[in-house]
């Protein structure tokens, strides 16, 4: 057993052996331009990329027409966000979305919000998850685009696609998911869902980094999206640049992997997440699971350990490759968004740490895991006066603390 030991797979994932095999000769053996069109090396390129599309398709039920290759999920989150609002300008300028989407989705609103669309933020639940009538309260004739991410980063919570799919068909509003940490961990289906464009990138699926594609509908509705990047009408004018063949080979084998191996990876990663929380809560007490207990996805587990501050917890845990909020906004060290968009309150948030697991992730590594922090949380909750007064019985809300 390696240390320390990687449970961060919301971040980013390794690249599996095998997807890594299969891009190597597009680095130095097969280099051609995929829009060469003159020559047998441009040739080949373009038929690895047009095979990789096929694959990126059928694993979210589109067809390869529909597959824009990007840089990764956040262009793709601008691109979609960006590419609608200017493309449907004249049919209205609001668009719905969730308080706790990625970055990349709310970054992009806030630049929306100042070039004057209305954006709505609808409240999510305790668990973070949005309910269909909400989105259907919020649409009006000016709506142009729903945003709502598939599953959250954090607390791993999936939002009910299909209803929330079904409300923006009957209201002929657009519909983009955000399924970056979906996609490769549940069923995703854009045809049964009823999505309209989705987001999705590599290297959450053990593909590699940099590289993400955007489906858009082709028909009913067919969906047009105005270009971001401009220069040479590559990938039928939405994104113009150069093709990255070897990563879109990548993306095109993770994602073919990503489909077979759904029903074998999938329920032993849940296993070992189970195996993980049963370990943590039989043997500490005070401790909260954050997001929805049976709709989330099978290789989160996000949790609020009480008396312990999250950073000292961290630093105990060295030997664990874990999160404390999402690895994109870990810079700060405001509690997380997403946790006190849910109601957690702020000692709480303070103290959650998400554990991700992946395809790699051992028994082993679950029980050392569980071991340690077990050991860590009891040694800093030893320190602790306020764990000391609360098991007395003390109610802490009713303390007046008086200051020096």
């Amino acid at each position: 057993m390696k240390l320390p030991i990687y449970l961060d797979y919301h971040s980013t994932t390794p690249v599996d052996p095998e997807v890594f095999k299969t891009m190597a000769p597009y680095f130095t053996e097969v280099f051609g331009n995929a829009a060469s069109r003159n020559h047998e090396y441009g040739w080949t390129a373009e038929a690895a990329v047009e095979h990789a599309r096929l694959q990126v398709a059928q694993l979210i039920g589109a067809t390869d027409k529909e597959i824009i290759f990007t840089s990764g999920a956040t262009e793709s989150n601008n691109l979609a966000l960006l590419g609608v609002a200017e493309m449907y300008a004249e049919k209205g300028n609001h668009i719905i979305t969730s308080p706790i989407e990625h970055k990349a989705i709310l970054d992009t609103c806030a630049h929306l919000e100042r070039k004057g669309y209305e954006i709505t933020y609808l409240e999510v639940d305790q668990y973070g998850m949005v309910s269909p009538e909400s989105v259907r309260d919020a649409i009006t004739d000016k709506t142009i685009l729903v945003s709502i991410m598939m599953a959250n980063n954090e607390i791993g919570t999936i939002n009910p696609m299909a209803e929330i799919g079904k409300v923006c068909k009957e209201k002929g509003v657009l519909f983009h998911t955000d399924a970056v940490q979906g996609v490769g961990k549940i069923e995703v289906d854009v045809q049964k869902m009823g999505i309209d464009l989705l987001s999705l990138t590599a290297h959450k699926i053990y593909g590699p980094k940099g590289v993400g594609a955007l489906y858009v509908r082709r028909k009913n509705p067919r969906v047009r999206v105005s270009a971001m990047v401009h220069g040479g009408g590559h990938e039928r004018g939405m994104r113009s640049g150069t093709l990255n063949v070897p990563g879109i080979v990548g993306l095109g084998k993770a994602a073919e992997m990503a489909r077979k191996n759904l029903n074998t990876d999938i329920p032993r990663i849940k296993a070992l997440r189970d195996r993980l929380w049963d370990g943590i809560r039989s043997q500490l007490d005070e401790v909260y699971l954050n997001g929805h207990p049976t709709e989330r996805l099978p290789i989160n587990l996000n949790v609020s350990f009480a008396y312990v501050e999250g950073e000292s917890l961290m630093m105990g845990m060295k030997e664990l490759a874990v999160s404390s909020g999402s690895a994109c906004t870990s810079a700060s060290l405001e509690p997380s968004y997403v946790l006190k968009a849910i109601g957690v309150g702020e000692d709480l948030a303070h103290t959650s740490i998400r554990y991700s697991l992946g395809k790699f992730t051992t028994e082993e590594e679950v029980d050392y895991a569980i071991e340690k922090t077990v050991s860590t949380v009891r040694k800093l909750r030893d320190l602790s006066p306020l764990y000391e007064m609360a098991k007395e019985g003390i109610d802490l809300k009713t303390v007046a603390w008086t200051g020096h």
